[in-house]
């Protein structure tokens, strides 16, 4: 049997050269005369060893990174196909990186492992026994067992899954459908990318599951344009499916019918709020609607809909295949199971780890991220995307979990942790929050789309040292009507990383004060 050497096709991977990478290995086999295959892959995560050449041997998978084009032949006398690991680049066996054997992988089982569009490989490796035993169950059994598992929605609100399915379930209508929110938009976030363009079919079987669930037959991904790889990779995976009978009027023989396919953003952050996104799915400016009434009973086109993010449809196919409970066993009081983080901006080993909640906010950025890439000491880190909250280095031990988050003026939102180290200005970081509402604010309410502009304006007197004092007590003001008065999360979460700056280093955003 041919040996096989993996190259990952992620964007990270692409990126820094995959591609090139990918010719110079296949050009090396051929000038040698070797019986060796590329298989190009999905990431592991490791994404600061990005682009990982993994070697199939007799022990397992021995991993070199980061490797570039022009290393290729030294790597080869070197001995790569024999997974010599006295190569500077060699990381060992893949499996046993402590990055890798530490974390608790549910969701990113996958990852990395397989080509990300072989239906062959994705059976193989458990794929579709989710969808298997979902058939043969009736929808409230479904919706149950989801329940069980004790999942809330990974896109930053955390509302329980299965009482959405539940409504959604509930509502009767001849047309229902499953919207998945594929608008990753957060600063430091790409674990829905990596689903996307890593394993893609275990998002179309959950999404599947989902309709199952609730009696809907048709779903949408709602994708941000600026993923052109998981654009392509998603199609791809979803013909496939459609061949193979996972998809369509009569999936696996069982009468049954869910139809799928994806629709592109225009790349506003705004629509990766559900009622937006809805709006922007139905050809429409993309607008936040008032709530109620919720989108599990009047959403898209008017119809029950079930909303949720990649993270949520991709952990319900371990559910349905091992059980909510086996999911519930993992994690600590209400927030159960597991997380996918990433490590994103100052930090030495960026990446996806997936673990059960209950871990420190301390231990994953030291442990896994290895601190700052600058070897200069963390000063600040923010949480959940642009509208989380700065900690400062007295919050670092706070556990990873929605309620211990919540209880320090934090949100744990999609796992996205921005790691700052000391040379950063917190002032500036605090005026980029308004700015960034200024910018992304879909203008339907006026405390969000008035007071961000207003926001920027008195951080800037704040910072020109412009009757400091008073313009203090106003930003104060503006924070508190916007998180009281906004129609949605982006005006009303907008003031928590200003609010943070203004309390923890209040010195940075005032040297007047």
């Amino acid at each position: 049997m041919s040996q096989r050497i993996y190259i990952p096709c992620d964007t990270t991977a692409l990126s820094l050269g995959a591609d090139q990478l990918a010719e110079a290995v296949q050009q090396e086999i051929e000038q040698r005369g070797l019986d060796a295959t590329i298989v190009r892959n999905g990431s592991r995560g490791m994404l600061w060893l990005e682009p990982l050449v993994e070697v199939e041997t007799a022990h397992g998978r021995v991993g070199y990174g980061a490797v570039s084009a022009q290393q290729v032949p030294a790597l080869f006398d070197a001995g790569l196909l024999d997974g010599n690991q006295q190569h500077e680049s060699c990381i060992g066996l893949v499996e046993e990186h402590p990055y890798l054997k530490k974390q608790q992988r549910l969701t990113f089982a996958r990852s990395g492992i397989t080509d990300p569009v072989s239906i062959e490989d994705y059976i193989a490796l458990d794929g579709f026994n989710g969808l298997k035993n979902a058939i043969a169950m009736q929808p409230q059994n479904i919706v149950d067992e989801v329940k069980t598992s004790g999942l809330r929605g990974r896109g930053g609100a955390a509302f329980p899954t299965g009482i959405k399915w539940q409504t959604v379930l509930d509502t009767p209508a001849e047309q229902k459908y499953i919207v998945c929110n594929a608008d990753e938009g957060d600063s430091g976030t790409f674990a829905d990318r990596l689903v996307m363009e890593c394993d893609p079919f275990m998002l179309i079987e959950g999404m599947t599951i989902a309709g199952l669930a609730v009696h809907a037959t048709q779903g949408y991904i709602y994708l941000r344009s600026e993923y052109p790889v998981a654009h392509k990779l998603l199609n791809e995976a979803i013909e496939r499916a459609y061949k193979a009978g996972y998809l369509g009027e009569n999936i696996l023989g069982s009468g049954k019918h869910f139809d799928l396919e994806v629709r592109l953003g225009a790349g506003a952050y705004i629509c990766g709020e559900e009622t937006s996104l809805l709006d922007s799915l139905e050809g429409k400016r993309g607008l936040v609607r008032a709530k109620p009434p919720l989108p599990a009973i009047v959403g898209l086109f008017g119809q029950p809909t079930v909303v949720n993010n990649v993270l949520s449809f991709a952990a319900v196919p371990y559910i349905l295949d091992k059980g909510g409970q086996s999911y519930a066993d993992y994690g600590m009081g209400r927030s159960r199971g597991t997380l996918p983080l990433q490590l994103a901006g100052n930090v030495k080993q960026g990446g996806l780890v997936e673990l059960a909640f209950g871990i420190s906010l301390r231990e994953l950025m030291e442990d896994f991220g290895g601190g700052t890439l600058t070897g200069k000491p963390l000063k600040a880190v923010q949480v959940g995307g642009p509208l989380g909250a700065y900690l400062p280095a007295s919050q670092w031990d706070t556990l990873i979990d929605y309620e211990e988050f919540a209880a320090v003026g934090a949100v744990l939102g999609h796992g996205g942790v921005v790691m700052f180290d000391e040379t950063v200005d917190m002032g500036q970081q605090a005026r980029f929050s308004m700015e960034f509402c200024k910018v992304e604010s879909c203008g339907k309410c006026t405390p969000c789309r008035i007071g961000s502009t207003r926001g920027v304006e008195v951080i800037d007197r704040i910072r020109n040292g412009e009757n400091a004092n008073a313009n203090w007590v106003l930003l104060e003001d503006l924070c508190e009507t916007m998180i009281d008065g906004s129609l949605c999360a982006m005006g009303g979460m907008t003031p928590f990383p200003v609010q943070s700056v203004m309390k923890y280093f209040p010195e940075e955003l005032s040297a007047t004060r």
